[in-house]
């Protein structure tokens, strides 16, 4: 029996890879233009890391990691998530030492032995962003301002940003005893995992998509309600930036975010029922994991989640092919030319195809058509001899003659080279 996939990964080819590929350009391109610089991570890391990092709490540490030991008796663990890594390199690198703040992005492989479900694998990918060195609200609007740009870009519709804050650490200690009495008096209401995730951290409960949970849910206190000063004035700050900048938002207190290192301002974007990008604001996430206090804010995007609404909402990309000349030959002498012509017209950055399957002449144009090229013109002894072919429009069925010396610049004359 053939060997199969790993479920939750996927092969990627074709049409679907070209969309990738336009994806991440539009990221690349978005990125240079807010001066945010790429970094790439390893892999792996030292599980404590993500322990220390995204919290022990979290569904993450406790059930999704692929941790392993290595030779040296030590552990370490598959990235599940981007921030503790692009943290560490920060820490690491000192980049804390360069004028702030340090704006990173990455496109990474990522890991998590969940269950498999609509635009989400156990290896999947994730474009995020991280901006360290600033406390101001100004850093919150503008990592929201990244995440809209590239959605508009991408024409994504019917999107919806959603943002809450949870305060500093003392606003949400406040917050999380008024909450824990709250669900401590509807307990016995509540599925079998809110009431694990109460007794660890109870603001976990309210990411419950449960229908029950989600009634008993409804009438929680609000931690906007436990804010003190400084993060209302922040929050406030963030609402009106964005205002500013005419992007529109709700607020919803219900936002908490899934990890544990979340600061003040969290949000989400939501299309069509599903979250497609979170993110939020980390103060205390770099000198946790070993560095000085620094601000940070942050989000992360689901690559295969965005293609997936994408496909929804405007149907699978077609694979357009780029094929501009296929050179087909009669005979050795024909096939060595077409080679070299062919080689030839790929180093000026014209795609060109020949006859590698050492096909009949009928046959190297039934291929020619089959992968849409726009021109095709056969070389045999006679060609050669007078230095001239006859070059065939493939979709007008017109021909012209032509020199073979002269080849490459016909065809980058006809598309404007």
């Amino acid at each position: 029996m053939a060997i199969q996939l790993v479920k939750g990964t996927k092969d990627l080819y074709g049409s679907e890879v070209v969309q990738w590929q336009r994806l991440e350009r539009e990221i690349r391109t978005i990125c240079a233009c807010f001066g945010i610089g790429e970094i790439r991570t390893p892999m792996f890391e030292f599980t404590e890391l993500f322990a220390r990092g995204v919290g022990e709490t979290t569904d993450i540490v406790q059930k999704e990691m692929y941790t392993f030991t290595d030779d040296g008796n030590r552990s370490l663990t598959l990235r599940p998530e981007g921030t503790a890594g692009t943290v560490r390199a920060y820490i690491e690198h000192g980049m804390h030492n360069q004028p702030q703040p340090t704006k990173l992005y990455y496109i990474s492989p990522t890991f998590r032995c969940e269950n498999t479900q609509a635009g989400r694998q156990r290896q999947f990918h994730q474009f995020g962003v991280e901006m360290f060195g600033s406390y101001s609200a100004a850093q919150d609007a503008e990592a929201i301002s990244v995440a809209t740009t590239l959605l508009e870009k991408l024409g994504v519709k019917n999107v919806e940003l959603r943002i809450n804050s949870l305060g500093c650490p003392k606003c949400r200690s406040q917050y999380n005893q008024r909450l824990r009495e709250f669900i401590g008096a509807n307990l016995e209401k509540l599925c079998p995992t809110c009431k694990e995730r109460y007794e660890k951290n109870p603001l976990r409960v309210l990411d419950c998509k449960e229908e029950k949970c989600q009634k008993i849910i409804a009438d929680a206190p609000s931690v906007l309600e436990c804010l003190d000063e400084a993060c209302s004035e922040h929050f406030q700050k963030v609402q009106s930036i964005l205002n500013e900048m005419g992007i529109a938002f709700t607020v919803d207190p219900k936002i908490v975010r899934g990890l544990d290192y979340y600061t003040r301002t969290v949000f989400e974007f939501v299309s069509d029922g599903l979250t497609v990008c979170g993110g939020g604001r980390y103060d205390n996430l770099v000198e946790q994991c070993g560095g000085k206090s620094t601000g940070a804010v942050g989000f992360g995007m689901g690559i295969e989640r965005l293609m997936m609404i994408l496909e929804k909402q405007y149907g699978v990309m077609e694979q357009k092919s780029d094929v501009l000349l296929y050179i087909g030959s009669m005979g050795e002498k024909g096939l060595l030319k077409a080679q070299a012509l062919t080689l030839q017209l790929r180093k000026e950055h014209i795609h060109a195809e020949c006859d590698t399957v050492e096909r009949s002449v009928k046959a190297q144009m039934k291929y020619a058509n089959k992968i849409g090229a726009v021109y095709s013109v056969v070389i045999g002894e006679t060609e050669l001899k007078e230095n001239k072919a006859e070059l065939k429009n493939m979709k007008e069925g017109s021909s012209e003659t032509i020199s073979l010396s002269e080849l490459c610049s016909v065809i980058k004359q006809k598309i404007g080279y």
